[in-house]
């Protein structure tokens, strides 16, 4: 299933009993929200580019539009890298070299071409956009994503977007933590490999939260429209 490892499926249904620890979502107090996919993660030439990225964007959109159908919110994380060798100097003196940290401090710089979303999405007007300063979009300091879910009595929040495993997964980890319902959509991820693309939602659905398919977010989007 998603190609995680039978071994991590059993682990699953050994903790909990079943596969899914989501089994309904209620259209108005869900967020999907969508990480990073912006031209510096996407578009070639750029240092950070992940051409998985590139295909997952109809999932995307399709995600997206029934969301908003069903009432519920759709947000758009974009990652920004102005001040970040002062604030996230770790980052930026001891884990890129000069040249790499150079060229993320102009080309993610907000404003800039590489800030910029990529251009087969589809974000409408109603839609929020947060500006995130960390790979978390969640954690103290990054943006003012969890106050703004909050404000709207949201406490399901879907994750897409890239890379899986740097910061759609830190952001999932950290909002499981802050006490939302959470999962990642497998197919609306992207990772510069498939094998950590997989390795990542198998131990995101092993000790976190729930990894289900597009198709799977709308089955419970629908169902839960039906009545009782």
């Amino acid at each position: 299933m998603y190609g995680i490892a039978d071994s991590v499926i059993e682990g699953v249904l050994a903790r909990q009993g079943r596969l899914h620890s989501l089994t309904e979502l209620s259209g108005e107090r869900c967020a999907l929200v969508v990480v990073d996919m912006q031209n510096y993660f996407m578009k070639p030439g750029f240092q950070a580019e992940i051409p998985a990225a590139r295909t997952i964007a109809p999932a995307i959109n399709a995600a997206a539009s029934s969301m908003r159908e069903n009432g519920g919110t759709v947000v758009w994380i974009q990652t920004a890298s102005d001040g970040a060798d002062s604030h996230w100097s770790w980052l930026h003196h001891c884990l890129y070299t000069p040249a790499r940290s150079e060229r993320r401090l102009i080309e993610l710089a907000e404003g800039s071409e590489g800030f910029a979303l990529w251009h087969e999405l589809q974000p409408q007007p109603q839609d929020l956009r947060v500006v995130k300063r960390r790979y978390s979009a969640f954690i103290q300091g990054s943006s003012n994503l969890e106050a703004e879910l909050r404000r709207r009595g949201i406490d399901t929040v879907l994750i897409a977007g890239t890379a899986t495993n740097v910061c759609c997964e830190s952001t999932a980890r950290d909002c499981m933590m802050l006490n939302f319902k959470t999962a990642m959509l497998a197919d609306a991820n992207a990772a510069t490999t498939q094998a950590a693309h997989v390795q990542t939602l198998g131990n995101f659905m092993l000790f976190f939260g729930d990894v289900m398919t597009v198709a799977e977010m709308q089955e419970l989007l629908v169902a839960a429209r039906q009545p009782a």
